[in-house]
């Protein structure tokens, strides 16, 4: 029989624009957290904080990581969101809100202008190279019209397992926020990572990591990104690359706090985010050599025309165009940038080769000895000068290669405060040791809360209604879950009461932490708590002036409403009484 107890803190009153903010720790909207940036580190502590993460230990496939050094572990840990997750971007799955509705909410911290240069939802097109790709239509926002937008929510662990319900999944999925957040929160309880060493950063359209380990890496969805494959010309990485190439960061934060774009003001410990920006920029930048220049060409595929390879075969010598070469990569284990270049010439048919040098080409082997006999620094011009003079290609001009080569050798981020001087206010860290039982990390978190928003925060977006108010959930609840009530459609109340008592009484959230009603009606499921609450959402969107209420005592819940009683079991242990 589960305990019941009543929840703390019913009594706290909210102003408006603070309720505004708790509440949007249960939605977590990428819209929500670029408006309230302290919730990108809440929802990885709630993830930190869940015991579903936790039990990812037990698994077999992690045992005995902590045997392993840092980047194994991350490698491990990669598989398993691999094995376990999808990339979702179904912009339908939470609904639509409109434009004019999130601009009149949001108009206390920001004005229409700031957002449309800053959010996918409100027009943002980007640079010029997500201009000339049509973002929106690339996004699928095109669908939509100039005022009804999708509501693109990002997922607590709990939601994105939860995905293996819906149809057509068949395990867990989320958006970039949701993947990045995870992966946050898996690297410090699973790979013991410190919180110190793991940046979250935001851009208009996308959610990435860097991990100071090493030479560093990042986390790009669900995959991870070393140096060495930053710089491999590959079309993952190139897809890796398009937010920190073209876009604003508007937000990066860590366990010290947050420096955004917009805003003046900023909490993270100006010497960590020193440290993230100068460890970032050397990852972000590499030397020049040989392997760097046949990684270039591997992207810039319309320069390998002007080059071709030279190999000798039985003490003959014989060439190939390069494109050919670059060609045979694909299904080969073998690459012309590394020391198996031999191995991968000698796969390929002897009829691809010529007896004479191609006319007009560069010998891309060349390039062996001239890195080995000169260390280029693409920063200084007589560098520059030298290496130009090696691209005689009669296709390309050579100061065209070179700019391109700059390009691809070196990003320069437009951090927060590249164009505003940031006012950095000491700010206490949450300090939280990756040795921490789950138990003592949660006691942690909760001793923060009266003298740190985001560790308040990350208790609201856990969801967990002994530690919280009622009134940001509710309010979150009858506000911000369009998907039940555009689900329950056509249907009449019967029907409505019907399909909820069908579903399965069984939440998708352990002990007393709560569903919103578009969770309860995405995955078909929800505890008696959590369906009477999803009905109340659906019955004020028909009928705004009735009153409802909902009492949970025990291990039953009814739903009163006009003229009729709905009754639930329940196993939340709330005992609680909501008046809606």
């Amino acid at each position: 029989m589960p305990t019941t107890r009543p929840t703390p803190s019913t009594d706290r009153t909210f102003d408006q624009e603070t309720l505004e903010k708790y509440s949007a720790a249960i939605t977590l909207s990428d819209m929500e957290i670029f408006i309230f940036p302290d919730l990108l580190f809440a929802l990885v502590l709630a993830n930190i904080m869940s015991p579903r993460i936790w039990a990812w230990r037990d698994d077999p496939w992690f045992k005995d990581i902590e045997k392993k050094n840092p980047y194994r572990r991350i490698l491990r840990l990669k598989q398993f969101i691999m094995d376990h997750y999808e990339f979702n971007l179904d912009l339908d799955t939470w609904g639509l809100t409109t434009q004019a509705k999130e601009l009149e909410r949001f108009k206390p911290w920001m004005d229409e202008h700031t957002l449309a240069e800053s959010n996918a939802l409100f027009g943002y097109e980007g640079d010029k190279y997500y201009f000339d790709m049509d973002i929106r239509r690339h996004f699928g926002l095109d669908k939509y019209g100039s005022e009804e937008i999708p509501y693109w929510k990002t997922e607590t662990v709990e939601a994105m397992d939860a995905f293996a319900f819906k149809p057509g999944y068949t395990v867990g999925a989320g958006e970039c926020v949701s993947l990045s957040t995870l992966y946050a929160a898996a690297l410090f309880v699973i790979c013991r990572i410190p919180l110190d060493d793991i940046f979250l950063m935001a851009t208009p359209l996308h959610s990435q990591n860097f991990v100071d380990i090493k030479e560093g890496l990042i986390t790009n969805n669900r995959r991870i990104v070393t140096k060495n494959m930053w710089f491999n010309g590959s079309e993952l990485t190139d897809r890796a690359q398009r937010a920190l190439r073209n876009e604003q960061v508007t937000i990066v934060a860590n366990n010290t706090g947050f420096v955004h774009s917009h805003y003046p003001d900023a909490s993270i410990d100006p010497e960590s985010y020193r440290h993230f920006k100068t460890r970032l920029s050397e990852y972000l930048h590499s030397d020049i050599s040989y392997e760097v220049l046949a990684c270039f060409l591997r992207q810039h595929s319309t320069l390998q025309r002007c080059f071709q390879i030279h190999h000798d075969y039985h003490g003959k010598p014989r060439f190939i165009a390069a494109e050919k070469v670059y060609a045979y990569e694909h299904g080969s284990p073998y690459k012309v940038s590394d020391g198996t270049r031999d191995k991968l010439l000698a796969e390929i048919d002897e009829y691809e080769f010529y007896a004479e040098p191609i006319e007009g080409r560069i010998p891309l082997n060349k390039f062996d000895r001239f890195f080995a006999e000169n260390k280029i620094d693409l920063a200084k011009e007589q560098d520059m000068q030298l290496l130009m003079e090696e691209f005689n290609c009669y296709n390309v001009k050579a100061q065209d290669i070179a700019r391109d080569l700059i390009a691809f050798t070196g990003i320069e981020p437009r951090f927060p405060d590249r164009d505003v001087e940031k006012n950095f206010i000491p700010h206490q860290p949450i300090a939280l040791d990756p040795d921490m039982s789950r138990d003592d990390l949660v006691a942690a978190v909760e001793s923060l809360r009266s003298e740190h928003l985001t560790a308040d925060l990350a208790l609201y977006a856990t969801r967990d209604m002994t530690r919280s108010s009622w009134q940001p959930f509710l309010k979150a609840a009858l506000e911000r879950n369009p998907a039940c009530i555009e689900g329950a459609g056509e249907r009449d109340d019967e029907k409505v009461i019907a399909y909820l008592s069908s579903l399965p009484e069984d939440s998708i959230y352990d002990g007393s932490r709560m569903a919103q009603p578009d969770e309860v009606w995405n995955y078909g499921r929800g505890d008696g708590l959590e369906l009477a609450i999803c009905l109340a959402t659906i019955w004020k969107a028909r009928y705004p002036e009735d009153a409802i209420r909902i009492e949970s005592r025990g291990q039953t819940v009814c739903t009163r409403l006009p003229g009729k009683d709905v009754t639930w079991s329940t196993t939340k242990g709330l005992e609680v009484t909501l008046e809606v």
